[in-house]
């Protein structure tokens, strides 16, 4: 059986680590230090034999050289040179397996122009959304268009409910103080906000979430709706769905 857990990095990194049962071999998403990899990995016992990368930025590849030079993994990523050590670069409708299991690979434009997402079906589904999806929330705009995140977003959208999101930080309780502010009369909102509160007292993580409960609780999933858009509407235009989300990610960013 896969299981998934949370390697706390940086500040509010997660790096994602993989791993069967029956297997002492490991996969982790986004490294983006090597140092709490290899605790854990030595801690458990276990050894790395694949990674995945979403995208470029150095908190999400910046500890792959020396898990590379450690443990010699297969390397997983996107068509993007700057990224050194990929192995296999894949891209839209590509796939790769990881310890004998399918990952989808769907390009996500938006945070960063080589931004690609991994979804492997099962029971749960699972997703590795890196900066593209984050619960109550979405990554800023580095490099990319609003119109290509808000296609990259409804595309994440229209995967399975029961998904499980494997985000790369620990952004939920800003995000959906954010998501009160442009949708105020959500009680799902606040709902979910009580309950990340009280996960974060504890120092729990708030991840992985999954897109059944982002649909009823993400403003930047939710740009159709007529409360949304109405209150976004006091920040900028309005005039379709895709408006409506450039103008909730530049009231985000200056939230």
């Amino acid at each position: 059986m896969l299981s998934v857990t949370p390697i706390p990095a940086l500040s509010d990194n997660y790096i994602w680590l993989l791993r069967q049962d029956t297997s002492p071999e490991a996969c982790v998403v986004d490294p983006g230090e090597a140092a709490p990899v290899i605790h854990v990995l030595e801690r458990e016992g276990l050894t790395l034999g694949s990674v995945l990368i979403t995208h470029h930025h150095p908190d999400h590849v910046g500890g792959l050289a020396e898990l590379i030079q450690r443990y010699s993994p297969k390397v997983i990523g996107p068509h993007n040179p700057q990224i050194d050590g990929i192995d296999e670069r894949v891209g839209d409708g590509d796939t790769c397996r990881v310890m004998g299991r399918r990952f989808d690979v769907l390009e996500v434009p938006g945070h960063t122009l080589d931004h690609i997402a991994f979804f492997t079906p099962g029971i749960p589904p699972l997703l590795f959304c890196g900066d593209t999806l984050f619960s109550g929330g979405c990554g800023r705009l580095f490099e990319g268009t609003p119109e290509q995140m808000y296609h990259s977003l409804r595309e994440l959208a229209a995967l399975p409910d029961d998904t499980l999101v494997f985000a790369a930080h620990e952004y939920t309780l800003a995000n959906l103080t954010f998501a009160q502010a442009a949708d105020p009369n959500n009680p799902d909102v606040t709902a979910a906000l009580d309950e990340t509160r009280r996960a974060r007292d504890l120092d729990r993580p708030t991840l992985p979430s999954n897109l059944g409960r982002e649909k009823n609780i993400n403003p930047f999933l939710r740009c159709a709706v007529p409360d949304v858009r109405a209150t976004a509407a006091q920040h900028g235009s309005t005039d379709s769905d895709q408006a409506t989300f450039a103008t909730l990610r530049a009231w985000k960013d200056s939230f």
